[in-house]
Order: structure tokens, then sequence, then C-alpha cells
């Protein structure tokens, strides 16, 4: 009770000209029940598949975490890049504290950290929007865009499963809710929080914050103080200075070569729309505050452009020069994740105050085909799975299910081989079989790239193991014998049976065989 009154005093005491009496919302146990009911309503849009695309390295870490045993051929592939966040061991020891199955404890993380970002959203519409019905437009606008792509980096607001990268970016909005309350040492804490999850995003936030401390800017580039320079500065090089000084090779440029978002010069024509357009409607948004008097909302939208400005140089200049191709992998593009959530979180507040108002049939006319939109996109992209994976022991994908099958059914010290393009086959969805079937396999070609270009030392390994896996589909015994001499591979997943090898399990997707 005592934290309910708490709750209660603070929502009063930041109120402004917050619901009347006679409004919906009338205290922070209401505030905190709407928001979980946005929260469920957000992943039944979005969709839930743990094991997916980056949780395979996530997943598969806090599985060692969990049993040490496993992975006895391959952890390298995960154990390396997250030794610098607490992450996975942050939900190992929640799964040991509760005594709780994983997967319930992922399911209960993913909730809680969505519920989080969109509590952050919404302490910040408050400070911006004096009308009730705008600072839950924005609210709204963000969780119905969860899973909207940002331009050019192959990242979402908040991915399908549970990645370091939301919870960095709910202790971000916290930070900036300080920052804008004069909390200094509360904010530096709530960014810490957020760099030793996630060291990437939180060097963002810490360099957005940077901008939101200053006293006044002028054009782009006028400091408060020369700490503010160097912490701006810092936030560029918050990883280890050994994984810049590690020298590049053949690999590691073979692996770097398969992430379009590591190029510039890749990018599309509308992937550069997506950069510079929401740097004008942003400004817009600070000339809008500015003549209705917002000044928050006003300086949060002028400190944005700066922001993206700044970051955007910075990408330019390390993304460029082919001499620095090395700091390509700290991903400085990835800045945008940060601009385009408070982006969608002004317009969504901006399209209820002048747009949706009051109107409860303005409400369901913009929200319900924004969400029905974004449910298809998630529904075609993962055409072969359930939309809400939440029964692993009964899954709909028979990847998965053969994946299941090996967990239950092969020794923990086994090691498979697989086409090293297996995640971007016909039903397969992207699903991880490192991740979910807790056995150790060669590298692929899709996810296991990405983990190398930040850990050089890998990419000789990771390119023998690919170019022992080519031509998969047409190999042979002889072919999955040679396999076993040279990396004793035991078994493997295959497309089709192979005559010689015995196949104990096999549904209309892939087998699973034994070599002897």
């Amino acid at each position: 009770m005592r934290k309910l009154r708490a709750l209660a005093l603070f929502h009063t005491k930041h109120a402004g000209t917050l619901p009347t009496p006679g409004q919906p919302i009338q205290s922070a146990v209401k505030t905190l029940v709407l928001l979980l009911l946005i929260t469920l309503a957000a992943i039944a849009v979005e969709g839930y598949h743990p094991g997916i695309e980056d949780d395979g390295v996530y997943l598969a870490a806090i599985h060692r975490d969990l049993n040490p045993a496993l992975y006895p051929h391959d952890a390298e592939f995960f154990k390396l890049q997250l030794q610098a966040t607490v992450f996975d061991k942050l939900i190992a020891s929640s799964v040991r504290l509760t005594r709780l199955p994983l997967p319930a404890v992922l399911l209960m993380w993913q909730t809680l950290t969505i519920f989080l970002v969109l509590l952050g959203c919404y302490a910040i519409s408050r400070r911006c929007f004096s009308e009730y019905h705008a600072q839950w437009a924005a609210v709204c606008t963000v969780a119905a865009l969860l899973t909207i792509p940002v331009a050019g980096t192959a990242l979402y607001i908040i991915d399908q499963y549970l990645h370091p990268r939301a919870l960095a970016t709910a202790a971000l909005l916290f930070g900036i809710v300080a920052i804008l309350n004069r909390r200094y040492w509360r904010a530096s804490l709530l960014l810490l929080i957020a760099c030793v999850i996630h060291p990437l995003m939180g060097s963002f936030g810490v360099s957005y914050c940077v901008f939101l401390g200053m006293k006044r800017i002028r054009g782009l580039s006028q400091w408060s103080n020369a700490k503010g320079q160097a912490a701006t500065a810092a936030s560029m090089i918050v990883f280890p200075l050994a994984w810049v000084l590690e020298p590049v090779n053949a690999s590691w440029r073979a692996a770097a070569n398969t992430r379009d978002y590591y190029f510039l010069s890749r990018w599309t024509w509308y992937e550069w729309l997506g950069v510079i357009a929401p740097l004008f409607l942003i400004y817009g948004f600070s000339r809008l505050a500015r003549r209705k008097g917002w000044s928050v909302m006003e300086r949060m939208n002028q400190r944005l452009v700066g922001f993206g400005v700044f970051q955007l140089l910075v990408a330019v200049v390390i993304m460029l020069p082919s001499r620095l191709e090395r700091f390509r992998a700290f991903q400085p593009m990835r800045y945008l994740h940060l601009l385009y959530l408070l982006f969608l979180l002004f317009a969504g507040g901006v399209i209820g105050q002048w747009v949706l108002r009051r109107s409860a049939v303005r409400w369901v006319l913009f929200f319900v085909p924004l969400c029905a939109g974004m449910f298809i996109a998630q529904r075609k992209l993962f055409p072969n799975s359930s939309h809400l994976e939440l029964t692993p022991s009964h899954p709909r994908n028979e990847w998965v299910q053969a994946f299941d099958w090996a967990r239950d059914n092969t020794p923990t010290n086994a090691l498979f081989g697989l086409d090293p393009y297996y995640m971007e086959a016909r039903g397969e969805d992207y699903h991880s079989f490192r991740a979910l079937a807790e056995r150790s396999a060669l590298a692929d070609y899709v996810k296991d790239a990405a983990v190398v270009t930040q850990v050089p030392e890998l990419a000789p390994r990771w390119q023998r193991e690919v170019d022992a896996e080519k031509g998969w589909k047409n190999f042979q015994l002889g072919n999955f014998k040679q396999l076993k001499t040279e990396y004793d591979v035991t078994w493997v997943l295959l497309s089709k049976p192979v005559t010689g090898l015995q196949c104990p399990y096999r549904n209309p997707a892939v087998a699973v065989c034994r070599i002897d």
C-alpha cells in the first residue's frame, strides 16, 4: 500500500493539466492497469517468437549459464560477445531465483520490458503534452508500431523476443525523464544500467542525454561545457579499445560483407529517406511546440535534431573511409533506434492532440487499421509459426519440432552440421538451432557472421566451417563422413534423407540423421 500511495502522490505531483476527477485514468493504479492492457495488446500485435534471429546468441548464452555442460564445441560463438553485458546472467539468475521454467521467465521479462518501455513513454508524454488524450495517443502509437523497421539498420523498436536492447531502451527512457526533472545522479545510474545491459544502445542514450542536458544549443554544436563534450565523445567509444586494435583479415571482411547496414553506399534511397525525413518532421514538431508554448517538447525535439545530425556525421566519418572499416562493427547508424522511438512518441501525441482528440470513433479508425497492418506484416514474416509461440513443448513449426527432438534425444556433447543458410530455408522462419536444440553446431552464414564482426578472432574459424558446409544440399554420404573426420560432427539436419545415413527423426520439412 505504501508503494501505491507513493505512485499516486507522484502521479498527482507531476500531473500538470492531466485529467480532472470526472475523467478516466484517475489514479496511478488505473494508469498502470491501462498500461498493462496496452502492453498485452502490443504483444498480441507484434507476436512472440523466442529463439529467432539474435536470440540465437542470447538464448544460447542463458542456457549455458544454467547448464555449463552445454555447447562444448561452439560456446565462443556467443560467449565472447556477451562479455560486455550482464543480460544473460540477469535472466539466468531470475530462473534460479523464481525456480520457474526458462520459457515462463522469458515471457515474463518480455512483458515487463514492454510495460517499462511504455511506462517510460507515458512519463515523457506527460511532460510534453497537456491533454490526456494526446498523452495516451503517444503511448498507443509506440505500442502499435513496436515492430516497425528502423531505416536501414535491421532493427525494430522492440523485437518479438526478449532482447537486451529493449531492456536498455526502458532504462534510457527513464534516464531521459530524470534529465528533464534535473535528477542527474538518477539519470547517471539509469544510463549506466543501460550501458551494462546493451553497451551500444546505452552509448546512444548517453549522447542524447548530453544534448538534452545542455543549457542552450546554437546550430548543431554548441556545448554547455567541456564535460559535455567529453561525455559525448566517450559515448562513441564505450566498447573496449582492444576491439578496435584487433587487426582485420579477409575472413572478417567476408563476414562484414553479409551486413549491408555496415556500408552506407549500399543503403537504398528509401532507407536514406527514412534517415532524413524524421529530422525535418522533428524540427517541425519543435517549431509547433514553440508556438504552443510547450517548452519541454520544444527542448526535446530541438535537441533530438542536434543529436540526429551529430550521430549521422559520426556515422559518415566512421563508415565511409575504408581505412576505418573496423569501426563499422560499432554500428553507428543504430542511433536511429532511439530517434525513431522518440519520433513516434511525439508524432502520436501530435495526432492525438489535433486529430483523434476525444472521439472514440477517430481512435478506432486510426488504431484498428494500424494494428491490423502490423499484425498482417508479422504473420507474413513468420507464416509457418504460431503468432504467439507460448507452448514450446508443442511447436507448430516443423523445423522447431526437429530441434526439440534433437534436444531430447541426442547427447549433450553432440556436434551438429546444418546447411549454413538453414535459417533462410522455406518454413524455418529464422529460428536458431543452437538456441532451441541446446546443442553445438558448426557455424552458419546467416547469424554467426554478425557475431564474427564483433569478435574478429572468430573469423578464420567461421570461414573454415562455413566453407566446409558449402554445397550442403548436394552432400552425399562421403561429404558427411568428411565432416565427421575433420570436425567430429556426429549428427546432421537435412531437408531430405541421404542414403547411408540413419535418420531416427523426420517430418515433411527436415530429418535428423546420425553419422556412424
